[in-house]
């Protein structure tokens, strides 16, 4: 009978790479599970403060110009010579009114340029022009 040997000192071409992935998942969970704890390590007390509410916010008002020549001031038409006239007896009862100019798309730019002029001498500095998207 011939009885086969091997020779011992052969070198080993295959490294085995399990325990390599078994402690990488393992310090990849400890990271997981430390990183949210870092982010507030610094122990911090806060002042306390009395929180004040903002100043309310008044509503503007709203200078229209229909697409028949119309001119209104929330809704309530007003011939154009008015206009300025108005708007200064509300800058007086409020110094820091606003004001916002919506014009039909059909109406004369002249118009919208004398409601802003109008708007101008009465003292409003605070203007929006509304459009559309």
């Amino acid at each position: 009978m011939a009885f086969s040997t091997q020779d011992s000192d052969e070198v080993l071409s295959e490294i085995n790479v399990t325990p390599l992935v078994d402690v990488m998942l393992v310090l990849l969970v400890v990271f997981i599970v430390t990183a949210p704890l870092l982010t507030n390590a610094i122990p911090i007390n806060l002042p306390k403060t009395e929180a004040v509410a903002p100043p309310e916010q008044k509503d503007p008002l709203v200078v229209s110009i229909d697409g028949a020549g119309k001119w209104f001031i929330n809704k309530d038409e007003i011939q154009p010579e008015l206009l300025q006239g108005n708007l200064q007896a509300a800058k007086a009862k409020d110094a820091e009114v606003r004001v916002q100019l919506q014009a039909d798309e059909n109406v004369n730019y002249g118009q919208v340029a004398k409601a802003m002029a109008s708007i101008e001498k009465a003292g409003i500095t605070k203007l929006a022009v509304i459009t559309a998207r």
